[in-house]
Parts: structure tokens; C-alpha cells; sequence
């Protein structure tokens, strides 16, 4: 699933701060937020894709790490991120 620019643009500035400012964690944890939510659907229909499956482990694994940079940098950021987004942790 690829987003449009626009969903793409509204996703950054709702949690970037703009929708120009793409390398904010905040924004790249909800691009890869809904673009886990987004595989979860697709495993669910197609059990055996076993490329996809191994995709959102790397992509799971990515975000966490970038939840991780969050929790030293900034405390209240990542609570505010995950209270946000639904996350458990």
C-alpha cells in the first residue's frame, strides 16, 4: 500500500509538526505505525506470505529502535508518541 502525498503530508504534520519535516521520530514512528497496522491486515488474509511476514518483523524492529532513541532523548516526547498512536509499552 502506498500513501498519497497528501495522506502522506497530513500523517507528518500531525505528528512531525509540519508536513515538510519527514525526519522528525516522531512522524517516521507513525509512517512505520501505519504501515505496520497496514501488513498486520495483510498477513491476516494471506498466512503463507512469508516475504511480507519478515518485512514487518525488520519494520517492528526499526520502530522500536527509533521508540528507544525517543525514551533517552526525550521522556515525554515518547510517552506522548505512544499514548498517541495506541502502542503498547
Amino acid at each position: 500500500m502506498l500513501l498519497t502525498k497528501e495522506a502522506k503530508a497530513a500523517l507528518f504534520a500531525k505528528h512531525g509538526g509540519t508536513a515538510k519535516n519527514t525526519g522528525s521520530t516522531e512522524g517516521q514512528i507513525a509512517l512505520f505505525t501505519d504501515r505496520i497496522i497496514h501488513l498486520t491486515e495483510h498477513l491476516k488474509k494471506n498466512r503463507k506470505d512469508y516475504n511480507t511476514e519478515r518485512s514487518l518483523v525488520m519494520l517492528v524492529g526499526k520502530r522500536r529502535s527509533l521508540l528507544d532513541y525517543l525514551t533517552k532523548k526525550d521522556v515525554l516526547r515518547y510517552r506522548a508518541i505512544v499514548k498517541e498512536l495506541g502502542l503498547r509499552k
